[in-house]
């Protein structure tokens, strides 16, 4: 297969040199200094630093070249990346099946993926989402990993799944597009909470529940936005809800460090030097669960230490006081 990967960052070479093994990849960034670079050092140093890219991959000299003989797109840009890119491949008219790894709601419309896409480019065209537990360095490195690919078409979902599939990155199909979308975004919420909760010093039991309802909040809201039960107990939810909430490479978990530490948001980012995509889809989530009416506590109150000044130990007593309740609710 020759395959296009749109997004040079961290996620994208990685992806690129993962798949570069078994296809012919081509990897494009929208800078082209930063195509140069790639070219000239074999590796992305800002963002991956260390993992050499095969000598197979390809570097796009530009955006048309990447897409001509593309059998299929990868779109590994951040969120915000995304509508600008689709609306590229409308504008060159060389639009090509695909799929994307960014995760999150889109800010101001608080669009799924899928949705930015099928406005764009229309809602027949196959596309998915490839989403999981899993570390950009760890997939570069050749580490076993496990994901999802979740498509509009449950037939391109298996074909694909089937053709990016290796031992060492198992790649399952689904037909749930908006309950893995959902899934992948809102972790990263739960993840700044997790960071928050550990940084704090508040133990491992707490850690344990504040994962365990979160998982339920991402349930509630996936279901309200047409996701299937099943999908949040799968890859795409709890096991990558797991992963970013404890895993030391989590840029989110990271986020909620930081701010129990007193550092400010701005502060953080600086530091962090990478796209925390819980920060912006916080925001998004928050607003459109209190328009469908789905309780979410734990959502707004990193919604309210993000965005309204509440300090970090006043949203977590308000987190601790709330009434007792069944845990069906």
């Amino acid at each position: 297969m020759k395959l296009t990967v749109l997004g040079a960052g961290a996620w994208g070479s990685a992806l690129a040199i993962a798949f570069s093994g078994r296809h012919q990849v081509t990897l494009w960034a929208r800078q082209a200094e930063v195509r140069r670079a790639l070219r000239d050092d074999r590796e992305n140093p800002r963002f991956l630093p260390g993992q050499r890219f095969p000598d197979a991959l390809l570097i796009a000299d530009d955006f048309a070249s990447a897409l001509a003989d593309a059998d299929l797109l990868l779109i590994a840009t951040p969120l915000a990346g995304l509508r600008p890119t689709v609306c590229g491949l409308r504008d060159v008219g060389l639009v090509r099946p695909l799929i994307w790894a960014c995760k999150g709601l889109e800010a101001a419309t608080a669009r799924l993926p899928h949705q930015i896409v099928a406005e764009e480019l229309g809602a027949q065209l196959p596309c998915g989402a490839l989403s999981g537990p899993s570390f950009a360095e760890e997939v570069a490195r050749g580490l076993p990993t496990a994901v999802t690919l979740a498509a509009n078409d449950a037939t391109f979902a298996q074909r694909t799944a089937l053709a990016l599939h290796s031992p060492r990155f198992r790649i399952y199909a689904n037909d749930d597009l908006p309950g893995v979308e959902v899934g992948g975004a809102v972790k990263n919420v739960m993840a700044i909470a997790t960071g928050v909760c550990d940084g704090l010093g508040l133990g491992l039991n707490a850690r344990a529940a504040l994962i365990t309802r979160g998982l339920a909040e991402i349930a509630r809201f996936g279901v309200a936005l047409g996701g299937q039960p099943q999908t949040f107990m799968g890859l795409a939810g709890m096991g990558d809800l797991i992963l970013t909430c404890t895993g030391e490479l989590s840029r989110n978990r990271r986020v909620g460090l930081g701010l129990a530490s007193g550092k400010t948001l701005p502060q953080i980012l600086r530091e962090l030097g990478h796209v925390a995509e819980g920060v912006g889809t916080t925001r998004e989530v928050a607003g459109l669960a209190r328009r469908l009416a789905i309780e979410m506590p734990i959502t707004e109150a990193v919604e309210a230490i993000l965005y309204h000044d509440e300090p970090v130990a006043s949203a977590v007593d308000k987190l601790l006081r709330r009434d007792p309740r069944s845990e069906a609710s």
